[in-house]
């Protein structure tokens, strides 16, 4: 099953940046496509492939970070090829 994933990290902490920037670059090594904006990335595949990326991930940065959230939108489809018609 294909699914999409938009989240955006949120580290409450001073000198957030790096910790964003390791986040992307290892969600960008996985091979899944990826996609950013300013405001979120957003991660495409299948179901548990991408499950299990972000569920290593993100208590990876959990555990570098000392206060922070993530917001998780996920999306039975795959939407990677989504262009607005308006």
């Amino acid at each position: 099953m294909k699914i999409s994933v938009e989240l955006t990290l949120s580290p409450l902490q001073d000198d957030f940046e790096p910790k964003i920037i390791d986040f992307i670059k290892k969600l960008r090594d996985s091979g899944l496509t990826i996609k950013e904006n300013p405001l979120s990335t957003q991660v495409y595949g299948e179901y548990d492939e991408v499950m299990n990326l972000l569920n290593s991930e993100i208590k990876n940065v959990f555990e570098a970070i000392d206060n922070g959230l993530v917001y998780i939108k996920i999306v039975k489809s795959d939407l990677s090829d989504y262009a607005a018609d308006f």
